[in-house]
Formats: structure tokens, C-alpha cells, sequence
């Protein structure tokens, strides 16, 4: 009979958060994560930054302009553990379904871009925190360090993910492929801004790129989720109207195979979730012809050094600790 691997249904949830809103963005995403649940899912993701939103600003005006929404994003971050986390996990107990959901994390005085796992059972696995944000996100969010990059065990198999252009670091890919994984999200903002960014008009062609070449290159499933922007977003900054410089849509949202197709989706400039049903046995004949981390790796020729350690700021060291005894002294 052999070994029996997981199928289940994955759930990609293109939604707009209610922005710069902690509490409401919350209570949207528990009713998100019941709506999916309700048609079979047992992996729900979603986009990156989701509580309380993504700071569009730092792509549209001069840092000045920006600060008073900073400070909204700040009294609206994540701590974990919180109210905010409780809630979240409690809607995935309450769905049965494993989640992955991004938030504007706060430790300290400092914001980070993470992805929050949760299990069924409403524990938290962990996070990721992204290593390094993103040009002028750097005015925004901290960086993670070797500790954020894991790969989680749930009951649908191995799950990481990365966030944005984090898939533009193919050694942080490869090293969550060592690791294990098996599902991987993809967490984006959606983009809809013409010409502050010069990426714009492209930006769902490399959502798309970068997605399926990780599924096809790593042997994994892509579960890729986009926030698509939306009108009461664009109404807070005061830009109704200048669609040269932002609009409502944006966003790709798909679930890709380990060939690389596209399995369910592509949904892009609205809302909605998608659905694709997954059986990871069919990573085997992607293992058969190319496994990345097995017999096509060359570590002969090329090798990757991963350090996985946390980084702290500060080390504490108890003074009054027992020292060792010294040892015995040298003869003359």
C-alpha cells in the first residue's frame, strides 16, 4: 500500500482590508475564514499585510506626507501574542482550517512584515517576518533574521512562504525548499499605481512569474494571494479621481501546481476567494524528474550556508552566576 499523502483544499482569499482599522480588519478575516472553510478548505492564505493594510503611502508622496498614516499603522499593528491573535486563532478553531494570514507585527518600537501560521486546532506554529522589506518599505518595517525562515508541519503537509519580492532571494527559496516544504504561500500586496511605481503595470506579471517558477523549481504548490485596493482605501489618502497615481484593483490571485500550471484563479482586481483542491502526491513525479534539493543538486559545485539563528539587539548575561571551577595549575 505504501505511504498515503494529504489532500485537502486550499483557500487563496483576495480581500481588502478595512484599512488601517485592527479590529475590523480582524472580524473580516474570521468571516473570511468561515466563508472558506464553509466550502471545504483546510488551508486558508492570505495577503501580505492584511491587519491592518499595506502602507500604499510610502509609494505616493514625500515621507512627511506619509507620517500621520504611520502613525495609525503603529497604534494599529499586531503583537504576538494579543486580542488580535486570539481572535484569529479562534476562527481557525472554529473553521477546523490551518491559516496564514499577513499583519503589520509589532515587538518593541518596531514594525515587521509577517506572515502569521496558524494551526487547526487554533495554535500558533509561528511566523516569518520578512528579511529584507523592500526600498522604501526600509521607512516602514524592520528586517527578520535566520529565525523567521521556517517551514511548518500541519496536517496538509510542510507550509512556508515568503513575502513579495522576497522571491526575487533565490537562495532564502531554496533554503525553505531544503527545509521541506511542500505548500508555500505567496503573500503580495496588490498594485495598482501607474507611475509613482515604476513596477506597476508589470507587477502581476512578476506575481505570476515569481509564483510559478517556485512551485516548478522547488516541486511545491504556490498558494499566491494578492489584496486587491479599494476605494475607501484610496478615499483616506485623498487621491479620488488620480488614477495616474493609484486606483481601485490590482492584485493576482492564483494556486499553482508543482509543473507550474495554474490549478485554480488566476482572480485579479476584486475580491474573492479561490479554491483548488490539492494531493501532494503529485509532487512525486516532479521529484521523479527534477528534485532540487536531491539528485539535480550539484553540492559539489554549489552549496548554500544557512544560518537559522535569531539575532537579538540584546544579550542578557547573569553576572551572578557560578563560574567554573579553574582548572588544576601548571607546574613549574
Amino acid at each position: 500500500m505504501g505511504d498515503q499523502y494529504p489532500k485537502f483544499r486550499a483557500a487563496a482569499v483576495a480581500a481588502s482590508p478595512v484599512f488601517l482599522d485592527r479590529e475590523a480588519t480582524t472580524a473580516k478575516a474570521a468571516r473570511l475564514i468561515a466563508e472558506a472553510a464553509g466550502q471545504g478548505a483546510g488551508l486558508v492564505a492570505f495577503p501580505e499585510a492584511f491587519v491592518p493594510g499595506y502602507p500604499y503611502w510610502i509609494w505616493l508622496g514625500t515621507p512627511t506626507w506619509g507620517a500621520p498614516f504611520f502613525a495609525e499603522l503603529y497604534k494599529n499593528a499586531v503583537e504576538i501574542p494579543s486580542a488580535t491573535t486570539d481572535t484569529l486563532c479562534q476562527a481557525a478553531r472554529a473553521a477546523n482550517a490551518n491559516v496564514v494570514i499577513g499583519i503589520n507585527e509589532r515587538a518593541a518600537g518596531t514594525l515587521y512584515n509577517t506572515l502569521l501560521f496558524i494551526a487547526r486546532d487554533g495554535e500558533i506554529l509561528g511566523r516569518h517576518r520578512k528579511l529584507q522589506p523592500t526600498h522604501v518599505e526600509r521607512t516602514i518595517w524592520g528586517r527578520g533574521d535566520g529565525s523567521d525562515l521556517q517551514v511548518f508541519r500541519t496536517d496538509v503537509g510542510a507550509v512556508g512562504g515568503l513575502i513579495c519580492w522576497e522571491h526575487t532571494m533565490d537562495l532564502v527559496r531554496y533554503a525553505l525548499i531544503a527545509l521541506g516544504e511542500e505548500v508555500h504561500v505567496a503573500a503580495w500586496p496588490g498594485i495598482s499605481a501607474v507611475t509613482h511605481n515604476p513596477h506597476a503595470c508589470i507587477f502581476n506579471d512578476i506575481t505570476e512569474s515569481a509564483a510559478r517558477h517556485h512551485a516548478l523549481a522547488g516541486q511545491v504548490f504556490v498558494i499566491n494571494v494578492q489584496s486587491p485596493i479599494d476605494q475607501e482605501t484610496i478615499d483616506r489618502f485623498g487621491l479620488a479621481g488620480q488614477d495616474e497615481l493609484i486606483r481601485p484593483g490590482g492584485g493576482w490571485t492564483a494556486i499553482i501546481a508543482p509543473d507550474g500550471r495554474i490549478i485554480g484563479g488566476p482572480l485579479t482586481d476584486g475580491e474573492g476567494i479561490v479554491y483548488a483542491d490539492i494531493d501532494l502526491e503529485e509532487r512525486i513525479m516532479m521529484k521523479y524528474a527534477c528534485d532540487s534539493i536531491g539528485h539535480y543538486a550539484r553540492p559539489d559545485v554549489v552549496r548554500l550556508v544557512v544560518d537559522l539563528a535569531a539575532q537579538p539587539v540584546v544579550e542578557y548575561v547573569d553576572l551572578s552566576a557560578p563560574k567554573p571551577p579553574a582548572g588544576p595549575a601548571l607546574a613549574e
